[in-house]
Order: structure tokens, then sequence, then C-alpha cells
């Protein structure tokens, strides 16, 4: 659909170009203390939990995010966040059963962990098949959807074509890569801080302004305009009924299969059960465990519970404000409401914003990218005697080779709902071994390869055969119907489990070295002095943490939407689960 062009204010140019300025040099300011590799890609390992929790969540409130969640709401109102908010679990599993392991262990990246896990040639491949596909191939399609998100607002906002809008994109890539290309995780760290900081202000505004427009009519307008299904946390559990726009409807069962499965056994980047990617580099770059630990609690009850009202409040003004707009357009509403409803000054402030989105994810990705590339791919197969300088200056050349990969795999993306749900599917079954390494002595490199491969075959599986040659619906996204989802998970983990018993197992010194590393608990029979007594603990801990991010997430939606009586319930849960959590935390001495 074509935009009329809107011509910004020059008050509105100074706020943007002060913002990129600023930006820059934050990151210029840090470009010398990127000496290493240390350096570059964990900052010294000095960070304090703020720091470290506040870049995990501006990492993931990208320019896409707000729009993404837009198009959830089109699909299934509130409810259609699910999508995503399903995978609290596994980030909260990671609080408290892997953050302390993942500092102890004091490698660079979550790849490298191979190399201390395992054992063989096999585990060798691993490393480097990991670092090429994680660093390349599920970076590129991450900034590319990203990238699709930063056209979309070009588009709208400026009524330039989709190809101006490409250019444009590699335009604020590259200003991406002059502060984070130089100067390392420390300035994108920094630039994070200010970055979220002007990213949620700018949400925040927008929400307001909308919501209490003239043709919403504030929280009461939205809720007369709109049918109570679409502002329900839930979705309708009336089998017999249709999905309509704004409102969801699945069974009882699809959805507790949904809400269930995915979180420990599907993996998803920024969610991988038990870690990973630059959740993990984050954590890595943690002071200390204690620092880790918070810096990862921190991250899970501001992305869950805290940040997401100002854009579903939008989302759903969207509903009512551009009704025309198709599923497959959706994303634009959130672009369209800036620029309709925002005066001059306040355009400037959210374009801003969602520069500081863009680029705060964008160099967080080309940063953890490289670190694969480099630490894990160069590094062990190529030049294994390189020195440190070398190791940095290799670095930033892998951040501009994946800028050049990522631009091309922006121009074939379409859908950012729909990315997300491929790699959910072509996860699907290896999230489960990405836990039982941590805690059975048996998992060894193959159990790993094949359950990274297996997945991609399952998804074939249905997506070629059984959706195309026996019903579609085998073939819906996971929320609609899981049954193709639950077809490669059970596929995978068959695969994966007979890869680990008709293969020989990691090398016992190896294994040794590790378990002497890590400490970790669980079945580590050859080795295990005693047994871990905390675990069951441990467990109560998590799952009182998961219900107390839930309550809080339930507890401000009802606030907002004037809910007293629910408001009232969620934030009771939410105090009885925040005494177990802090009971709990001090018999196991989690955050000591």
């Amino acid at each position: 659909m074509t935009q009329d062009t809107i011509a910004l204010d020059t008050f509105d140019y100074v706020i943007i170009f002060g913002f990129i300025g600023l930006i820059i040099g934050i990151g210029l300011y840090f470009t010398k203390r990127a000496k290493s590799t240390n350096d570059f890609f964990l900052g010294g390992r000095s960070l304090p939990w703020v720091l470290a929790g506040t870049s995990m969540v501006a990492t993931t409130f990208a320019a896409d995010t707000p729009l993404a969640v837009t198009e959830l709401v089109k699909k299934g109102g509130i409810a259609g966040n699910w999508m995503w908010w399903n995978l609290l679990a596994g980030g909260m599993l990671t609080t408290f059963f892997f953050a302390k392991y993942w500092r102890r262990a004091g490698i660079m990246t979550d790849v490298e962990l191979i190399s201390i896990r395992y054992s063989g040639a096999e585990a060798r491949f691993l490393r480097g098949f990991k670092a090429i596909y994680m660093g390349v191939f599920v970076n590129a399609l991450i900034i590319g959807w990203v990238n699709l998100a930063l056209m979309s607002l070009l588009q709208v906002f400026f009524g330039i074509s989709a190809q101006e809008a490409l250019f444009w994109t590699l335009g604020a890539m590259i200003i991406v890569f002059i502060y984070s290309g130089l100067s390392g995780l420390l300035g994108v760290v920094y630039t994070d801080f200010v970055q979220f900081i002007i990213a949620m202000t700018g949400s925040i505004v927008l929400a307001v302004m909308v919501v209490t427009s003239e043709k919403v009519g504030g929280i009461d307008g939205l809720k007369n305009a709109l049918p109570a299904e679409a502002l329900s946390f839930f979705p309708s559990f009336d089998n017999d009924a249709i999905s309509t726009a704004g409102v969801l409807s699945v069974g009882v069962g699809s959805f507790l299969a949904f809400l269930i499965l995915p979180w420990w056994n599907s993996w998803y980047p920024g969610a991988e059960p038990g870690g990973g990617g630059y959740v993990v580099q984050r954590m890595m770059s943690a002071k200390d465990e204690k620092n880790a630990v918070y810096a990862n609690l921190y991250f899970q009850i501001a992305h869950y519970c805290i940040r997401p009202w100002p854009w579903i409040l939008v989302a759903l003004s969207c509903l009512i404000l551009y009704p025309q707009l198709e599923e497959t357009e959706a994303r634009l509403g959130y672009v369209m409401a800036m620029k309709d409803f925002l005066p001059v000054g306040l355009k400037g402030l959210l374009l801003a914003a969602f520069f500081a989105a863009y680029m705060s994810t964008t160099a967080s990705q080309l940063n953890w990218g490289a670190s694969y590339i480099v630490n894990d791919f160069y590094r062990p197969f190529i030049k294994n005697d390189a020195s440190e300088k070398q190791l940095v200056n290799t670095s930033r050349i892998s951040v501009l080779i994946m800028i050049l990969v990522a631009f091309g795999v922006t121009s074939q993306i379409n859908s950012i709902a729909a990315v997300w749900n491929f790699l959910l599917q072509t996860g699907a079954g290896l999230g489960l071994v990405l836990i039982l390494r941590w805690y059975w002595w048996r998992i060894n490199a193959w159990t790993e390869i094949v359950g990274t491969i297996a997945p991609f075959i399952g998804y074939a599986i249905v997506t070629f055969g059984l959706a195309k040659y026996d019903d579609p619906s085998w073939g819906l996204p996971i929320i609609q119907n899981p049954k193709g989802f639950l077809f490669t998970i059970v596929f995978t983990i068959i695969s994966w489990l007979v890869a680990t018993f008709v293969t020989s197992p990691t090398d016992q010194q190896v294994l040794k070295a590790f378990y002497e590393r890590i400490q970790p608990a669980g079945n580590w029979a050859p080795f295990q002095v005693k047994k871990n007594g905390n675990l069951a603990k441990l467990g109560l801990l998590w799952i009182s943490a998961v219900v107390m991010a839930y309550s809080i997430l339930f507890a401000t939606g009802s606030l907002i939407f004037k809910n007293w009586s629910e408001m009232f319930v969620y934030l009771g849960v939410f105090l009885m689960s925040l005494f177990a959590v802090k009971f709990l935390a001090n018999q196991v001495k989690v955050f000591e």
C-alpha cells in the first residue's frame, strides 16, 4: 500500500541526527579498550548486572519487535503474544539452573562449550559447523527480519519504495559498523543502555498519545470498540470457533501443547533452553557468577512482564484505526500510528527510538556473530597461532562480511512472524539436548549433531509430505495447530537418543575435566563425589519465579484495562510467589 510522504520539522532532524552522533561518539570512545578478543567480545568480563541485563533487553527490543507484536495482535488479540510469552519458562530455567555454570565455564562463546564438553573429531566438526550455522546463517536471518522492520518504517514514514528503503537500511548498518565494529562489546553495551532508555520512552509516549486520541477514546474506548476476546490474556477455547481479526480461537489441547512444549525442547535465538547466543555472551561478560544470575533474572522480568504493554496498546488501537490492513500488512499499522498521531519533536523522538532499537539489536547480533566466526572457526581451524591484534582485526572484517550477507538475506524476507515460526520449527527437539549436556554425562557430540540436523528433516517431512499429501493442518503455525511441531519433536528426540546410545561416550578425561571445572548437578556418576541435594529446591524456585513473572505481566495488564478484581488476584499471586522466590533463593544460595 502506498503512503503519502511526510516532511519532518527541523527540530525532528536535530533530534535524530543528535542521537546518531551521540551513539557513534559513545562507541568510538570505547574503541581504544578493544585490545584483545576478551575485550572485544566480553568487555573484559567486567560488567555489572544492570548493564549486562539492560543490554540483553535492548538486544531483544529491535525495530521489528513492536511491529511483530502489532502483527500478532492483528491475528489473535492480546492472546496472540503467546507466540513468545510461552518461552518465559525456558528463560527462567537459564536464570537458576545455568547462569552460574556459563560464567564458571570461563569460555568466550556458547559454541566453545563444545570443546570442553565433548571429544573427538565429531566435536571438532560440531564446533566449526555451529560457528558458521549460527554466526552466519541464523545471524543473517535475525538481522534480516530486523532490517525488514526498519524498511517498513522508512516506507511508511517517508513514502519511499522498497528498493529505496533497502538502500537506506544498508546505510544504517554501516553506521552500526562504525561504532560496534570498532569498539567491541563495551561500546555495544553502553550504547544499548542509552538506546533502551530512548526506545522505551518513545514507545510509552506513542502508546499514551494513540490510546488517548479522539479516534480511540482511551482505555474505555478500546474496551467498547473491540470484542472482549481481543482483550483477553488467553485465547478463546471454543473448538468450533474460527480465529478472526483480533481474536484467537484454539483448542485447549493445542494451547497447552504450545504453552508446555517449545520452551524446553525448541531452540530459538535469545530463548535457547539452557541459554545461548547473546544472552550467554552477556552472562559470561558479567564480573562474577552473582552478577550473571541477577542480569538474567532482570532480563526475564523486563522482557516478558513490563516492556510489551506499550506496544500491545498501540497494536490494539490499530485494530480500530486501520481495519483495512490485511494480516500481511498489519505490522505497518504501528508505523502509521507514529506518523498520524505524533506532533513535531515527538516524531523525531520516536524515529530516534526506532533507530535506537534497530541499532542496539544489530550491533549485538554483529558482535555475537563475529565471536563465533573468530573464536570458533578462524582461530581453531584457520590460524591457531594468530595474535590478539590479528584476531581483533579479523573480528572487524567479520562484522563487515556479516553486514553484506544480512543485506542479501533481507531482500528475501517478507514476514517477521513467519521467520519466528520457521526457527521454532527447525529447532524442535534440540532444546532437551542443550539442557541435558550439563546434567547427564552420557550426552556426546553425536547427540548434538543429530539433534541439530534432525529437526530440519522432520520439518521437511511435515511441510513437503504430510501437509501436502495428507492434511494441510500439519503445516499450520504452532499456536494454531501443533501436530506438525509435535511430529518434529518426537522425530528429533528419537533420532538423538538413538545416536547417543549407538556411539561412544565422550572421552573420560574430557568429562572429568568438565565436571571438575563446572561442578554440575545431575547424573555424573563416573566422577560425582556427592549428590547435589538442591535440584528439587531449584525446581521449586524456578516454578515460583515463572509464576511471579506471569503474575506481574497480567497484574499490569489488568491495571491498564481497569479490571480491578483481576488485578488484585494477580497481585496476591505475585506477592506469594515473590515470598517463595526469596525464601528458596536463600535456601539454595543462588544469589551468592
